[in-house]
């Protein structure tokens, strides 16, 4: 039999038992938390991220800002779209992306919507990126002072096509810019019609920092 219903996933809210914090880290924390789920008390150990947004900054001439940055982890300068942690109490993602284009790209949009959102790695992480479009571009009125990584940012602006034919010939490698560059070039073969209002609300992004987790057993 088919389901004919649209396809999505589905909100569950298993019982958690037990939770702890074995590792507490300077950005994440590792928590293990013990679950009843069909029957079964299950052990999961997973990243207790703070959520992230991402930024898509298209020019006039559908051109994609992007930047190059050190990634320790993985031993790569990447290209990536600006981007950062929602690591600040009561801050809207939408206000957190418009933060992040004028610190890492030194500009500030006019028009923002959201283009997707996604979970990093839905087996060991609750992260989740929402990422905006980003357009009516102009160069902020001031510039950030940069460290560590982003002290050799290097910008670059590029056809949106051509990020496609680089995700596609897997030369690039970052998520966020891989999901975000095949989301707008499918949005824009709709006429931008799947795009949603920039404070749309967010459902599916985990608990937001400052707010209280449920009462379990510890």
């Amino acid at each position: 039999m088919t389901d004919a219903s649209p396809l999505a996933d589905d909100p569950v809210e298993a019982a958690v038992v037990r939770t702890e914090t074995p590792f507490v880290g300077r950005v994440w924390n590792i928590r293990r938390d013990e679950v009843s789920y069909n029957g079964e008390s299950i052990v999961r150990e997973y990243m207790d991220h703070t959520g992230a947004v991402a930024v898509l900054a298209l020019d006039d001439e559908d051109r994609v800002l992007l930047i190059k940055q050190y990634r320790h982890p993985v031993r790569l300068r990447d290209w990536e779209i600006p981007a950062g942690l929602l690591d600040i109490a009561e801050e809207s993602p939408l206000v957190a992306a418009q933060r992040e284009l004028a610190e890492e790209a030194d500009l500030v949009a006019a028009s923002w919507h959201v283009l997707g959102e996604f979970m990093t790695s839905p087996g060991g992480s609750d992260e989740a990126i929402r990422i905006y479009l980003a357009r009516d571009l102009r160069a902020a009125d001031e510039t950030f002072a940069r460290e560590a990584e982003e002290a050799d940012i290097e910008v670059r602006w590029v056809a949106l096509d051509e990020v496609v034919d680089a995700v596609l010939d897997r030369r690039v490698q970052n998520p966020s810019l891989i999901v975000a560059a095949l989301a707008a070039q499918a949005s824009r073969a709709r006429a931008w019609s799947t795009l949603a209002a920039g404070d749309a609300p967010w459902p599916r992004r985990p608990r937001a920092i400052g707010e209280s987790g449920p009462a379990v057993s510890r």
